[in-house]
């Protein structure tokens, strides 16, 4: 079970990047030409949004069932704080997803309460952006501690 919950949130997060980026174009250059917020606007957003609510499921399941890494660390809390790999797998990468999943519910939230449609598309940009550079940083790069393949397979 845990091969297949990780290969699926492996292969999402590609998904959501794609999407993202579309969703911090088309945001930016919405706000910045002053064009009207489209019913493709609010479908990315909430294709991301879905896109990130299907992640945190996924990625619980992982944390708190599944995941090696995160059941080596419960056992051993203190120990695993101080090691960098166990570390990122127990606080960082859930702390910094959730708070990028928070972020993304706002932008969108916010984005569909604006008054205006630059306002819109300048909420949506702001608050996707944060979450994107937030799930930059807390992505398991190879090459970091956590070190995780690019591709899934």
């Amino acid at each position: 079970m845990y091969e297949i919950i990780n290969g699926l949130h492996a292969w999402n997060r590609w998904f959501i990047t794609i999407v993202l980026l579309v969703v911090l174009y088309k945001s930016f250059t919405g706000w910045k030409k002053k064009s009207i917020f489209e019913k493709a606007d609010n479908t990315m957003s909430l294709v991301l949004m879905i896109l990130c609510d299907l992640q945190l499921l996924g990625g619980l399941i992982l944390y708190i069932w599944l995941s090696p890494q995160t059941q080596a660390a419960f056992n051993d809390f203190g120990a695993a704080m101080k090691n960098s790999a166990s570390r990122f797998w127990a606080v960082e990468h859930i702390f910094g997803m959730v708070i990028a999943w928070v972020l993304i519910h706002i932008g969108r939230s916010q984005s569909k309460k604006a008054a205006t449609d630059e306002l819109k598309h300048k909420k949506l940009f702001i608050f996707t952006v944060i979450a994107f550079l937030i799930i930059m940083a807390t992505i398991p790069w190879p090459g970091t501690a956590a070190n995780r393949a690019l591709l899934p397979f």
